[in-house]
């Protein structure tokens, strides 16, 4: 069945399974204790975990999809990867789904994939676990159309340790999770735990939310879109990366949700493109008017974004 499956089904399966191989990583590096701290720059660590998680995620696409294109967030090397880090098996879920129309012929050299395998490094140093993401998105000439998220501590404290993954497809939805809509008696925005400044304050403080929520991670923050538990994430920094932003918006595509830069405009993921957001990223749930919401963001603080 998977042979005769349109090709971004099968990578979308494919990446299903190597993002939960990687977050088995990622939890047996924290097991073992000892993280492999590298400081990349300004609030920018990189663990063991991370370059791991890549590894498996990039070798094991790489052994299926001969030639593919996968942008990762850590650099490359030529380590050789552990034979039980290579997974090549589908998650069945999805092969069951109807691939749509325009996806059916899609070619290789059309497909990017923006891998960030562990999103919220600074969180996992500090055991903040639950922020912790594994993201793989897939981009078709450009536009993020199907996504991975995985949740490597899902749950955690509860004692059972499996981890969650969800996966959107525009045009199908999403599996793993069923998307709740947020309350409709008070507006709640999502931004960053560790990375805020004057203009991401003005930015929030024009849009009034009734409650802030800060966390860590660009994919931790849309899971929060998706479950209801805010409306928008705002963030007017020049912060975040493709390999931040891919797989979740693709996820929050396929929900009915939105994301853009803080002008409004969409984000290109083709594989020649800059690495950085630098206009910021400005999200909605399904139901808000993506919009009149940003309407809302003074000019000020979209002029410090260009």
């Amino acid at each position: 069945m998977a042979q005769n499956a349109p090709l971004i089904l099968r990578l979308l399966a494919s990446s299903v399974t190597a993002a939960n191989r990687a977050g088995k990583i990622i939890r047996d590096i924290m097991t073992r204790g000892d993280l492999g701290i590298v400081d990349k720059g300004i609030n920018d660590l990189q663990t063991e975990a991370d370059r791991s998680a890549q590894r498996c995620i990039v070798a094991s696409l790489c052994q299926q999809y001969p030639d593919l294109t996968i942008i990762g967030e850590e650099e490359t090397n030529n380590h050789e990867v552990p034979s039980d880090w290579i997974v090549t098996d589908y998650d069945k879920l999805v092969l069951t789904k109807e691939c749509p129309q325009e996806y059916e012929n899609i070619k290789k050299e059309d497909i990017v994939v923006w891998v960030d395998p562990l999103d919220g490094t600074s969180e996992y140093t500090q055991g903040l676990l639950e922020h912790v993401t594994v993201l793989v998105g897939l981009a078709v000439k450009g536009r993020p159309i199907a996504g991975v998220i995985h949740q490597p501590y899902y749950n955690y404290k509860s004692g059972n340790i499996l981890g969650r993954t969800i996966w959107g497809l525009v045009g199908v939805g999403v599996g793993g999770f069923d998307p709740q809509n947020a309350p409709s008696d008070k507006f709640i925005a999502t931004t960053t735990r560790s990375h805020s400044d004057g203009t991401v304050q003005k930015a929030l403080e024009a849009l009034n939310p009734d409650e802030i929520i800060r966390v860590g991670g660009a994919g931790n923050k849309v899971l929060l879109l998706i479950e209801g538990k805010a409306h928008a994430y705002v963030f007017a920094s020049k912060g975040c990366k493709k390999w931040d932003t891919c797989a979740p918006e693709a996820v929050l595509l396929a929900t009915g949700g939105q994301l853009t830069d803080m002008h409004g405009s969409l984000y290109y993921y083709g594989k020649d493109v800059a690495c950085p957001n630098v206009g910021g990223v400005f999200a909605t749930t399904r139901g808000i008017n993506h919009e009149v919401l940003l309407s809302k963001i003074p000019q000020e603080v979209k002029d410090k974004l260009k």
